[in-house]
């Protein structure tokens, strides 16, 4: 019926009726880039008296590499090594002193939470370090680790959190992957500035697979765990998050991982390893066989994490629809389901979607063309006429993606389709 339907509108276009399309935005999508280019893994960031610290896993740099900037997006300078004694030779060994976490003190010192090598049993485990400047020296406190629960596989990703009402949890990771059992993300309560514990361990996400790098933020109506997922060593690894609005639980985890390498058109190799702060996130990708630092603008939609450059997806049946329907059953489409039949002069799709911040983005639209030649939509962006979008031939059920630069403003922000030439079903939008 619909390719019936397209085959006998064709022959009366309501091209004459509409005014001819203006150029579209020429600004796109910004896709994060290498702040510090040499091999920084798991960075560790925050800012105190105006100056941005990083830290990472370790390296050629030492055992805490550390590295300083003026602001978020640099120009960042490795300073060298914060740890320069090693973690502690009471019950660690040097080397795979991991995924450190430096935490600002209010007496003005600093807590270093780190993952390293057990002499005992060879596994990983997590121990403590102070110092009074964020360039280190760190030294380690105790003669044992802080948390090492050998018999699930040791514990490693330690990430300090403070809740709003001021009370401080780690969240961590039991190494379960490294004795072929599952993996659990822990919280566990702190005193002490971070050194000891109280209480027992809250279980927050368990998984067979690879579930590691947690980074707890909390938002106003909810909780947002992020995690990395999938091998560190290629461009498989990404980062996820789940949501609750207790600490307790029960976690939703996100439909969508957040970032992805092709969330990002294969621009960043494996983005993991994230460190959320504020209206910035601090991630790790492969670059030539080492791990480099990218920074991205982080915004929140309804407390849900949106990273400008990694793309999100819009169901287009799920916006508001005049003059046209909603397909369902469409083969192959994302969701199964669809907006079809916008064949009338008045007809349109819109959706509701979100920026970070304001300025030049991509606009990805997930179609099937089976008219006789290339199609289009008119494109109209928060209710000003932004040009249109253009669709080759698929074939109806054959889903395909049509691309366009818009400018959105910081927020909230409308996407809506109109009548244009030929007829188009569109699956879904994505916001890049």
């Amino acid at each position: 019926m619909r390719r019936l339907l397209a085959a006998v509108l064709a022959v009366f276009s309501l091209t004459s009726f509409l005014s001819a399309p203006v150029q579209a935005a020429t600004t796109a999508a910004v896709i994060p880039s290498v702040v510090i280019g040499e091999n920084f893994p798991d960075p560790d960031v925050f800012q105190h008296n105006g100056t941005w610290y990083a830290y990472a896993t370790n390296g050629g740099r030492g055992t805490l590499p550390v590295a300083t900037a003026p602001s978020a997006n640099g120009p960042w300078t490795v300073r060298g090594d914060a740890m320069p004694g090693g973690p502690s030779g009471a019950w660690a060994q040097p080397g795979r002193t991991w995924a450190p976490d430096v935490h600002p003190n209010p007496d003005g010192s600093f807590t270093l939470t780190y993952t390293a090598w057990h002499k005992a049993s060879g596994r990983q485990c997590i121990g403590v370090a102070t110092a009074t400047n964020p360039l280190g020296p760190f030294q380690p406190i105790g003669t044992a680790p802080l948390i090492c629960p050998l018999d699930l596989g040791g514990a490693i990703d330690a990430n300090t959190f403070v809740a709003n009402d001021g009370t401080r949890y780690l969240v961590w990771k039991n190494d379960g992957n490294a004795i072929g059992k599952a993996s659990t993300l822990w919280l566990t309560r702190t005193a002490d500035n971070g050194r000891t514990l109280v209480g027992g361990n809250t279980a927050l996400l368990t998984s067979s697979s690879v579930i590691e790098a947690p980074d707890l933020v909390q938002r106003g109506s909810q909780y947002v765990l992020f995690f990395s997922g999938g091998g560190y060593t290629d461009c498989n690894y990404l980062t996820s998050y789940a949501t609750s609005k207790s600490l307790s639980g029960p976690w939703t985890t996100a439909y969508r991982p957040l970032m992805t390498t092709a969330s990002f058109d294969n621009r960043i190799c494996g983005p993991g390893g994230a460190d959320f702060v504020g209206n910035k996130v601090f991630v790790h990708g492969w670059v030539n066989g080492g791990r480099h630092m990218y920074v991205a603008d982080v915004g929140w939609a309804n407390d849900y994490p949106v990273v400008r450059g990694s793309r999100v997806r819009y169901e287009a049946e799920r916006g508001t629809l005049n003059h046209c329907v909603v397909r369902s059953n469409a083969a192959g489409a994302s969701d199964g389901k669809v907006v079809a039949y916008i064949d009338y002069a008045d007809s349109w799709v819109e959706n509701t979607v979100f920026a970070p911040v304001a300025g030049g983005y991509t606009l990805h639209v997930g179609y099937a063309n089976g008219s006789a030649s290339a199609a289009s939509h008119g494109l109209v962006v928060n209710g000003n006429n932004a040009g249109s979008v253009s669709y080759p031939v698929t074939g109806w059920d054959n889903w395909r993606q049509s691309s366009v630069a818009i400018t959105l403003n910081a927020g909230w922000n409308t996407i809506r389709l109109t009548k244009g030439t030929l007829y188009t079903e569109v699956d879904y939008l994505e916001v890049q």
